[in-house]
């Protein structure tokens, strides 16, 4: 039987809402992204939820929290972990981005922010991200979808791009571009030996 993981962004937080680089910095969501996280949970009503994993991080937390409110699921397991925390945007982090485009320029901003292996200024590149998260998304959350669990990730752009990157045999051109919508389910379907089936983008 094949099993199905689940990739949920959180919601709409206070500083995506403020345009400010976040990274590490623990922001609410806001009262949108409450909404937009439960109306996303109703999209999965039709999949029984085995164990579910989010970052340590509140708008990851509270993202989970409220998709599984309105998949009307509240008997599952839940595993925090800051292997799948956002990438930690260093010296970027509460800074607004249009102010910080027109001091380094836009196009090395999304060098840093979209780039595979360029980091912010003391901060952490999508490989530097991946290499966190891969080891434990391999280790602790792929066995159990190969067994046939139906698994729920609540986490972040960047750790969640390391993921499809690898589900989706990404090349580092094509991970450039790569963006992950907030409180939009990205459902996958897996086999036992761990290739991507099918994959489906949930939208009301």
């Amino acid at each position: 039987m094949n099993g199905t993981l689940i990739l949920l962004r959180h919601g709409e937080s206070q500083w995506n809402l403020e345009n400010r680089f976040t990274g590490w910095i623990d922001v609410p969501l806001t009262e949108k992204g409450k909404k937009d996280a439960f109306e996303s949970g109703k999209l999965l009503k039709h999949i029984p939820i085995d164990i579910a994993f989010t970052s340590v991080l509140i708008r990851a937390i509270d993202t989970l929290d409220e998709a599984l409110r309105g998949a009307e699921q509240d008997m599952v397991t839940i595993v925090k972990d800051a292997a799948l925390n956002e990438r930690m945007y260093g010296d970027l982090q509460g800074l607004d981005k249009a102010e910080t485009a027109k001091k380094y320029g836009a196009d090395q901003v999304k060098i840093w922010r979209r780039s595979f292996d360029i980091p912010p200024p003391n901060g952490e590149s999508l490989k530097d991200t991946a290499a966190r998260t891969l080891p434990y998304f391999d280790e602790h959350i792929l066995p159990l979808v190969k067994q046939g669990k139906n698994v729920l990730i609540s986490a972040h752009g960047n750790s969640l791009r390391a993921i499809v990157m690898e589900l989706d045999k990404l090349s580092r051109e094509a991970v450039l571009e790569l963006n992950i919508p907030n409180a939009v389910p990205i459902v996958y379907e897996i086999d036992a030996e761990g290739t991507v089936v099918s994959k489906n983008i949930l939208t009301a």
